[in-house]
Formats: structure tokens, C-alpha cells, sequence
């Protein structure tokens, strides 16, 4: 991999971000050349949302400048950015279920013929970006249906229809498995043969090394390092990011008891099917399996989120009727889902508040919550989690990592005997997965049994006892850590 020459060049010179009395960016210079991949990286707050979001226009800088090929580029908003030829791909991904592919392509700036959309002029202009992309998808049907993976990459095709000289990726990974982060990483490639430049924004290191020309690295809104990325290694990587050493520990968790806590027998739906096995006390149990494999699906009905159509729960030695997120918590089963901003958190509200919200009838007496009873709450939990930022505000302002900490400590009010962790630390950097992971082995010691969905193989095979492969909505086998390898997993996973 190397750069372009005779490109075109964004440059960011003292770029200066604050927000009231506090300074997010300090004096940023960074560039990138049309051609070339720049992978940007840094702990949740380190700055890398607000640089990316000053590059697109989403935001203003309180000082510094920009320029492309030396001529002055301060964007006024993202179409301002777009048409100067700066796109930007969120990992939120915003769509019309309702309209077609191509609609959701051209929405806000639909083509016309004799004053009517000219659908045809779409259509066919939209296949042929889809198809540069190596995606083979009928550009007329309906968004509403497709999977993340296949809506990230209309997302990119809807920006390259612009023809834009740069695109910034914004954790694009998160939502997406190994296959499908794969097809991603190649259409990079594809739009660096065209001589895009593309800043690559991921938590995952391995894709940054796998990717990208140049490594920029952010800590506490500074600069602290810029390096080729064949002069770093991903430990280099975690050092600048958190000013220390840090690795991702492949400890061995504390072994669980004989008591059988959980026992699952033939549990089906229409999206998965016989699903067996039993969880002992202080177990944890990881799910794998490729995304679409029914991994979520499973996890949902066992509690109580998607109803199940047969089988069988038990819940130490007694059945359980699970109809109802209530009935599955009734029975001591807590889930904690993957997606933190639309299903785990009110973000407009507190911490603490956030922490209360599915144990007001419980805890409180007469049904009242008092700013007592939050003050308490809220510095219990954050004690036990180690919790940081203002908690006082809405939960929203919080970091990833921090985020990630409200939604577990949410669900840990009350001790459950059964905890499903869906995707536990998406979104979130190599710092906070540490402390996410010390929680789950925690939580284990003290008699917790633990499920563990995760799209990322290494995190499952990390924090395991025992992994339960998954693929096509069939359980393929539960098998015991030592017998849990990469390959083992994978060639269960695509069988």
C-alpha cells in the first residue's frame, strides 16, 4: 500500500474545538491524499467524531483551518462539504425502510425529466454504483428487509455516487461480522483504486493495519502520534491510544460451579431451531456464529424480548413460562442489548435515571423516585463499574465506553442468575473493553451465569468456558474452551 502522487490534498491545520470551558481538540494538524487510506484512532473521547465531523462540515472549528490543493475549505454544512467533494459514512446507518434502494440512493436530490423524477435515469445510475462496488442488489426494491451488512454498503454507494475525492468511514465495522467487515475492507480498496482518499475510523485494529496507508492517533483531543502503518504494530497501536501499556488478556475465567442454573431443551422459532443446553452457576457461555446466523434471535427469546414457538426453560430446576421481557426477569433472566442508543438507553435522560428505569415498582417505596434514591443508585453503581464523566447530565454526552457501563449497571441493580450480554462492547475502545471484560469475569466469580453474544470471534473465545457455534438458525455444537480454536469455530460457523 502506498500513496498517491499528484493527488489532490485535504490539510487541516490548528484545528481548535471547545465546548463551553472545554477544549475537545488542541491544535490539530492532519491531512490526507486522494488515493491513500488514513486509519484514525484514539479511546472513545479522544476527538476522532469531532475532527471527522469538522472534515464533513458537520461542525465548525473555534479556530485553525483547512484547505484542498492549497485553496481555502471551511463547509458550512454536509451538502457544503459534499459538493466540495468530502463525504462522510456514519455507523449509524439513516434510511427510508419504505422507499427503494435507489430512492434512499438519490434522497434530497432526486433527478428529474420534465419536471417528474425521471425513475429510470435513478435506477440504472444507481445499479452502476452498486455494481462498481461489487454489490449485486435490484436497485427498485424496498429497503425495508435488507440487512445491516447490505445497507452500509448502499450507504457507500450512495456516497460515491457524488464522485467525492474523500470519504471518511465512521466505524463501519460495528454492526457487521467477519464476512461482511471483509466486503467493506475490498470496497476500500475499490474506491482507492479510484483515487479516493479515505479516512478509516475503527476500534478494530486489525482493520486498520489491514488497511490503511498511514496510522493518525488521537488521546484527549492531541495529536500523539501519525506513523506508516507498517512502522506500528497493533500493540503500538494500544500504547498511543491509552499512554500505556494495555493488552486484551486471555485469562482464564474462574472455574463455575456443578449447580445447573439454566436449562434450555428445543427452544424454536421461524428464525432459529432446537436450541439446547444448560448453564451452571458462574458459567460463561459464548454464542458465534456469522451475522444472520440467529445468534440475536436465540438470545431475544430466551429473554422474553421475541417470543419463542417451542421448547422448554428452566430456571434452577423449575420451568419458566417466557412471554414477556417481565416474565424472563421475574425468573432472575437480564439481557442487556446490543444496541446501546436505540434499545438499552433513553439517552436524554441521566445515568442514574437510565439505572432506575426497570426497577421503579420494585425499589421504590409508594412508587416514587427520589433524588435520594438516584444519588444512592447512581454512586453505588458507579463504584461497582467504575463509571466516569458528569452522570448528572443526559447519558448521551457520556463516551462509547461509558455509555456501554450505564447500560450494564442498568441491569445490575438487582443480581440476576442469568445475564445476556449482546454484543457487549460494540462501539468501544480497547481501554473500556478491558474494564468490560474484568466486569463479566467478575460477575462470573460471584456466581453469575453469563451469555456472551459477540460478532467478535476473539471476545467469545477470550471470556468462555464453553462456545456455542451457530450457523443457518441450528446449533451446530457446544464446545469446551480448550477445544474452542479460530478455526474450529469458523469452519462450524460456515458449515
Amino acid at each position: 500500500m502506498t500513496e498517491a502522487t499528484n493527488s489532490r490534498v485535504l490539510a487541516a491545520t490548528g484545528l481548535i474545538k471547545r465546548y463551553g470551558g472545554n477544549t475537545v481538540l488542541h491544535g490539530i494538524d492532519f491531512s490526507i491524499t486522494a488515493g491513500s487510506v488514513v486509519g484514525l484512532i484514539g479511546e472513545n473521547g479522544a476527538g476522532k467524531s469531532t475532527l471527522s465531523s469538522i472534515i464533513a462540515g458537520i461542525k465548525q472549528p473555534d479556530e485553525g483551518s483547512m484547505t484542498i490543493d492549497g485553496v481555502p475549505y471551511a463547509p458550512t454544512g454536509p451538502l457544503d462539504a459534499l459538493n466540495s467533494g468530502v463525504a462522510i459514512i456514519h455507523q449509524e446507518i439513516k434510511m427510508i425502510p419504505e422507499l427503494s434502494v435507489a430512492e434512499n440512493m438519490f434522497l434530497g436530490r432526486l433527478p428529474t425529466h420534465r419536471g417528474r423524477v425521471d425513475t429510470r435515469r435513478m435506477v440504472t445510475e444507481a445499479r452502476a454504483a452498486l455494481e462498481d462496488l461489487g454489490v449485486t442488489l435490484d436497485p427498485r426494491r424496498p429497503v425495508a428487509g435488507l440487512s445491516t451488512a447490505t445497507q452500509q454498503e448502499i450507504e457507500i454507494a450512495r456516497a460515491i455516487l457524488r464522485r467525492p475525492s474523500f470519504v471518511i468511514f465512521d466505524e463501519p465495522s460495528a454492526s457487521l461480522g467477519q464476512d461482511e467487515t471483509k466486503r467493506v475492507l475490498e470496497q476500500i480498496e475499490v474506491l482507492r483504486s479510484r483515487g479516493t482518499g479515505v479516512v478509516y475510523i475503527s476500534h478494530r485494529l486489525d482493520e486498520i493495519s489491514a488497511i490503511a496507508d498511514r496510522v493518525f492517533c488521537l488521546r484527549d483531543g492531541r495529536k500523539v502520534g501519525e506513523w506508516p502503518a507498517a512502522d506500528i504494530d497493533r500493540q503500538g497501536m494500544i500504547r498511543a491510544m491509552v499512554g500505556r501499556e494495555l493488552a486484551l488478556r486471555n485469562i482464564d475465567p474462574a472455574a463455575p460451579g456443578e449447580q445447573v442454573v439454566a436449562t434450555v431443551e428445543g427452544l424454536s422459532s421461524d428464525r432459529f431451531e432446537n436450541i439446547s443446553f444448560e448453564l451452571r452457576k458462574g458459567e460463561i457461555l459464548g454464542v458465534s456464529g456469522l451475522v444472520g446466523a440467529g445468534r440475536t434471535e436465540i438470545v431475544r427469546s430466551l429473554a422474553g424480548a421475541d417470543r419463542f414457538s417451542s421448547g422448554k426453560v428452566a430456571v434452577d430446576g423449575h420451568p419458566v413460562r417466557i412471554r414477556s421481557v417481565s416474565d424472563a426477569v421475574a425468573a432472575g433472566i437480564y439481557m442487556v442489548p446490543e444496541d446501546r442508543k436505540t434499545q438499552g438507553l433513553n439517552l436524554n435522560r441521566t445515568s442514574a435515571e437510565n439505572m432506575s428505569l426497570p426497577w421503579e415498582s420494585r425499589l421504590v417505596r409508594r412508587g416514587f423516585v427520589t433524588t435520594r434514591f438516584l444519588n444512592r443508585l447512581k454512586k453505588r453503581m458507579t463504584k461497582e463499574l467504575d463509571i466516569r464523566g458528569n452522570l448528572d447530565k443526559p447519558v448521551g454526552l457520556l463516551s462509547g465506553g461509558n455509555q456501554q457501563k450505564v447500560l450494564l449497571a442498568k441491569w445490575l441493580v438487582r443480581t440476576p442468575k442469568v445475564l445476556i450480554l449482546d454484543e457487549p462492547t460494540r462501539g468501544v475502545d480497547v481501554g473500556a473493553k478491558e474494564a468490560i471484560y474484568e466486569i463479566i469475569r467478575g460477575l462470573a466469580a460471584q456466581g453469575v451465569s453469563v451469555i456472551v453474544v459477540s460478532s467478535e470471534l476473539e471476545e467469545v473465545l477470550m471470556l468462555s468456558h464453553r462456545v456455542m457455534v451457530v450457523a443457518g438458525g441450528r446449533q451446530k455444537a457446544v464446545l469446551p474452551r480448550d477445544e474452542a480454536t479460530p478455526e474450529r469455530v469458523m469452519q462450524l460457523s460456515v458449515s
